[in-house]
């Protein structure tokens, strides 16, 4: 089955790192951070609330920096809150003035003893809803929800060696055309020779297969298609397709963000994966973080003095920075990649 890639004025469409509203059409901002660029984004949307909510994320990101990791999830927390409604302002969502997620401790200090509750109203609520997720009252255990995070997933493997892994490498993510056909799908191939295997596509999600008409490479593709018509009187109904489908793909798909973009499709089907976004979790998770800092921070302290001290460590020194460059994508619904230097 011969295919091509699918293209917006002669440039291939790839997959985005914006899920809500990607726009498809506009090149990657090439910056070290986002909040500059964000800023002058928003003062261009007349949004005064979104404007103030951003510049105070920005004031508690750059003190977190300064903060001890016992403190640094107070302000931390604070930043993400902020940044999340400088979202919902810009998307135009009204929200209760609650954060939307709670927390409880039990027993000695134990990530499997942290319990988070995702409420039905509030920042949060409001974040899961935009992002498509359903907003139920669920529990979980802090340990089942850091489980389920990318960017935190080799630390959390190496502290949890007996838990099996959830992400599992991709590259070159795009979305391809059956030549003389309309159905167009997701398409990327399995990176890492370690895990070209059947043993890696037997744990691929149930809206991924490996694609056979490929024998000298291990090309995973989405099952499900999409219309895609030629013509130019067909590019914004493309466009919309393209978005719709685009959301769906991202639910299996994850990234890091870095000097090179990091993509994963993540293991669904069982008991400890958790279908919900990684900008939900980590809000959920330095919630968490930040009420056992401000309401008991020597079992905060305790927690660092356990076997997962490195884990959580982690957590608290790449989330924030994972968080920002997530939600400045949403906000703008355009890529960020941090430049390249070269020699």
């Amino acid at each position: 089955m011969p295919t091509k890639k699918i293209t917006i004025d002669s440039k291939p469409v790839v997959i985005h790192k914006a899920t809500i509203n990607p726009d498809f059409n506009k090149k990657s901002i090439l910056v070290d951070n986002p909040w500059e660029y964000v800023e002058l984004w928003i003062k261009r949307q007349n949004n005064s609330n979104a404007l103030f909510y951003w510049q105070q994320a920005h004031g508690f990101y750059e003190a977190t920096k300064q903060l001890p990791k016992t403190s640094s999830p107070l302000t931390a927390y604070y930043c993400f809150l902020n940044a999340t409604k400088a979202l919902l302002e810009i998307k135009g969502i009204s929200y209760a003035d609650r954060h939307g997620v709670t927390g409880s401790s039990s027993g000695v200090c134990s990530l499997s003893n942290e319990t988070i509750k995702f409420q039905a109203n509030g920042i949060l609520s409001e974040l899961s809803r935009l992002l498509g997720e359903p907003v139920n009252g669920e529990s979980f255990t802090f340990k089942n929800l850091i489980y389920n995070l990318s960017f935190i997933h080799r630390a959390y493997t190496l502290t949890y060696s007996s838990d099996p892994e959830l992400f599992y490498p991709i590259i070159n993510p795009h979305f391809v055309k059956i030549q003389g056909q309309n159905h167009a799908f997701f398409t990327a191939e399995i990176k890492s020779e370690f895990y070209k295997n059947q043993i890696t596509i037997r744990k691929l999600p149930a809206t991924l297969e490996r694609d056979m008409g490929h024998t000298d490479k291990w090309v995973i593709r989405k099952i499900n298609r999409f219309q895609w018509r030629t013509g130019v009187a067909n590019k914004n109904a493309n466009l919309t397709r393209l978005t719709n489908y685009h959301k769906l793909v991202r639910k299996d798909i994850h990234f890091i963000y870095g000097t090179t973009d990091l993509w994963y499709f993540k293991r669904t089907g069982f008991g400890n994966s958790i279908d919900k976004c990684p900008l939900t979790i980590t809000f959920a998770l330095m919630h968490r973080l930040s009420e056992l800092s401000r309401y008991d921070p020597i079992r905060l302290k305790r927690h660092f003095e356990c076997q997962h001290n490195w884990l959580l460590s982690e957590f608290i020194n790449l989330a924030p920075s994972q968080f920002i460059y997530t939600i400045a994508c949403e906000i703008t619904g355009q890529e960020f990649k941090i430049p390249g230097i070269r020699k």
